[in-house]
């Protein structure tokens, strides 16, 4: 089944209760035995004797949306999958918030966990979504993804 590719960017940092509502709507789907989720959250990394103090994300959202779309459609081809959730940040997320949360779901914890560890890697390698540490001066540099 082709699916149409989803906007997963949303303004500012991802709120626990939106993680929770989301939790809970798989109630109903009583073929899943296992969800596992991946939340990044933004670091008060010390660089030059500075502190970050958020992170300001920024993307080519057509792009980026393809790229999410892709890495969603090898995952399902990859691992038995019910259902996979895929939102990250834009704009200006301070340190100790949420800026990405992947949420997948299956019949078996195993293909849970491996399928979550692929989404992550492959989100970090190949989606343009670009983060500029914003440090507690207010100056700033563009981060690098390692």
């Amino acid at each position: 089944m082709e699916r149409k590719v989803k906007n997963v960017f949303v303004e500012g940092a991802i709120n626990p209760s939106f993680i929770a509502e989301s939790i809970a709507h798989h109630q109903h789907k009583t073929q899943i035995g296992a969800h596992d989720i991946f939340l990044g959250q933004v670091r008060a990394d010390k660089i030059d004797g500075k502190t970050v103090g958020a992170i300001e994300y920024t993307a080519y959202e057509e792009m980026a949306n393809q790229k999410f779309h892709e890495i969603r459609e090898s995952a399902f081809d990859q691992y038995d999958l019910t259902c996979m959730h895929i939102y990250h940040s834009l704009g200006s997320v301070p340190v100790g918030e949420l800026c990405l949360f992947v949420f997948v779901s299956s019949p078996h914890r195993k293909t849970a966990f491996d399928a979550i560890r692929y989404v992550v890697e492959e989100i970090k390698a190949q989606v343009p979504v670009f983060g500029k540490e914003i440090f507690e001066d207010d100056s700033y540099q563009w981060k690098v993804n390692t």
